[in-house]
């Protein structure tokens, strides 16, 4: 059965069809909760269209989700959503997304670092035909050795590997159509691969310049430690973007490729064992030669094996990576992956849902 509980929002009314939706990830910001909401809300008073604020708690231990309810309690744009523990910012957004009712999703931060009036901004950049609209941090305020020089470092080698140019994929601040997102089943730190994995489906991406804060209240959730986990899933995005429905392609290239040197080898090693006379008992070569044509088989089997388990993904979903605990109404439970499985909503057109 399913672990999540669904409480009807106290509020008497709510927006209707909101076009925007803004989703903030929240953990223990309890002193930026207030300040950071009114800014959005403000923000979203001064578009032309109905906007939504749907605050994730990604379970805080300080009161940053006692003041996220007061505020759904208080404005009927915001609405929340209440995981049972911490689950990570990538499950956070997935959740958000999942959980949003407009058709343009706005990802922001809740620590008042980005600002929040440069959604109009992004909004209208998304009316040139644009489906990913990403913020550049250009002029970031942050620590220059432990923050900007890692991050640098890190969009240059993803940029390279995913062939997305973007300047800065760790911003936060970033504007989808939702038709392009609300389907990625993300894990790990993918949030910050959304852009290219959005891209893998035909999405148009731009980067522009958006305005950064420095931090002034509560403690940074980042560091360089992250950048490992960041490394590893950049070439997770790599596999998922080349190889995603044709995994055979590379293992099975590989395995061709040490079989065929394992086969070569021992033909020329048996030619020359018996014109040659030469003793096999001392050649190293033997052993690698063999080693060559074992592994080539098993890259073989993983690719067939890899393929099975693709097409297993495409027709039965994956489970979601958070647990939720309650939402601030029920209008939209079943676009939530629950722990017990993926979503019960129809889904669009997407690469990663497609039978190959």
């Amino acid at each position: 059965m399913s672990s999540l509980t669904v409480v009807e929002s106290p509020t008497p009314t709510e927006p209707i069809d909101p076009t925007v939706s803004v989703v903030v990830p929240l953990y223990n910001e309890e002193e930026n909760m207030d300040p950071a909401v009114a800014e959005i809300l403000e923000a979203l008073d001064a578009l032309p269209e109905a906007a939504e604020l749907i605050l994730v708690d990604d379970g805080s231990t300080d009161g940053t989700l006692r003041k996220a309810w007061a505020w759904s309690e208080r404005d009927p744009r915001v609405r929340v959503i209440e995981f049972r523990r911490n689950f990570g910012q990538t499950a956070a957004l997935q959740a958000g997304m999942a959980y949003a009712r407009g058709r343009r999703i706005v990802l922001m931060d809740g620590d008042q670092q980005n600002d929040p009036h440069d959604i109009g901004m992004l909004l209208q950049k998304m009316d040139e035909g644009y489906d990913v609209v990403s913020g550049w941090r250009k002029n970031r305020q942050d620590r220059a050795l432990s923050r900007k020089l890692p991050s640098k470092v890190a969009n240059g080698l993803i940029s390279r590997v995913t062939g997305v140019r973007l300047h800065d994929y760790g911003c936060t601040l970033k504007v989808y159509d939702a038709e392009v997102v609300r389907d990625l089943r993300l894990y790990g730190e993918l949030h910050r691969f959304i852009p290219a994995l959005a891209e893998m489906s035909g999405a148009r991406v731009v980067e522009v310049p958006v305005n950064h804060r420095a931090r002034t209240r509560g403690k940074s959730k980042y560091g360089i430690g992250r950048m490992p986990r960041v490394l590893l899933d950049m070439f997770t995005v790599k596999f998922l973007l080349t190889y995603m429905v044709k995994p055979m392609q590379l293992f099975g290239l590989l395995g061709i490729f040490c079989f065929g040197f394992g086969l070569i080898t021992t033909a020329y090693l048996a030619g020359d064992k018996l014109f040659g006379s030469h003793s096999l008992a001392d050649r190293p070569l033997l052993l690698l030669a063999c080693s060559a044509a074992i592994v080539g088989v098993l890259l073989m089997c993983t690719g067939i094996i890899m393929e099975l388990l693709i097409r297993v993904y495409h027709e039965v979903g994956e489970r979601a990576p958070f647990s939720v605990r309650r939402t601030s109404d029920a209008v939209q439970l079943e676009s939530i992956p629950t722990a017990g499985g993926p979503s019960r909503r129809s889904r669009v057109n997407h690469p990663w849902n497609a039978r190959p």
